[in-house]
């Protein structure tokens, strides 16, 4: 299974602010098919990126715009079906009022791809849908805005919740080995052994109990 990176820059809208964003986009898979994994900003890029191959799935690993603004074009040019979790319907529409996704990411369901099985990882927090997915065999989680190189992901903006996000780290990313590569939706790739002490640390200030 191969893993490539592409990255994309645009604008993060979320309650009336903008933030200009570098996305990362991975593309998973081997020389005859990939899944995309987030369309941001721009499909052309991704296209490039995909260089012919057979898209199995735009999975989406949440719904905020920085992770969605390229799926539709991206799936026109593709026609590959866009997967999100249905809690984040809320996001979607804000952007795609005229468009739906085409299924349902499901909790403890799997991505199939290149003889690998990707598990699905629910993490709400940053996002009410915010999911993560878990390779066993090659050792990698693709986090999304969920976990980042230096801590979890944002929260404080609509529909997120600080405690929320640190209780889905500790119970679905912690408990990964902690050689765990974590390809995230931002920024550099990390390992869940070093973001292990940061964010048990945060959890124990913001008073909650280990479980």
């Amino acid at each position: 299974m191969t893993i490539e990176l592409v990255t994309t820059d645009g604008i993060f809208a979320l309650d009336g602010g903008e933030w200009e964003v570098t996305n990362n986009i991975w593309l998973v898979g081997d020389d005859a098919e990939v899944v995309v994994f987030d369309a941001a900003h721009d499909h052309r890029p991704i296209l490039d990126g995909i260089a012919g191959r057979r898209v199995k799935a735009i999975v989406l690993t949440h719904g905020h715009n920085d992770h969605i603004n390229a799926a539709v074009p991206l799936r026109d040019a593709v026609d590959a079906p866009i997967l999100l979790h249905p809690a984040d319907r809320m996001l979607w529409d804000a952007v795609w009022p005229d468009h739906r996704p085409d299924g349902d990411i499901a909790p403890g369901g799997v991505v199939s791809i290149a003889g690998h099985g990707l598990a699905v990882l629910h993490t709400p927090g940053h996002s009410p849908g915010c999911c993560c997915f878990h390779d066993v065999d090659s050792g990698v989680v693709f986090s999304g805005d969920t976990l980042f190189c230096g801590g979890p992901g944002a929260t404080g903006r609509s529909y997120s919740d600080e405690p929320t996000i640190v209780r889905s780290i500790i119970s679905q990313l912690l408990a990964l080995p902690p050689q765990t590569i974590v390809h995230t939706g931002h920024g550099d790739s990390t390992t869940i052994g070093a973001e292990h002490d940061a964010v048990l640390a945060r959890a124990a200030e913001l008073g909650l109990a280990p479980s």
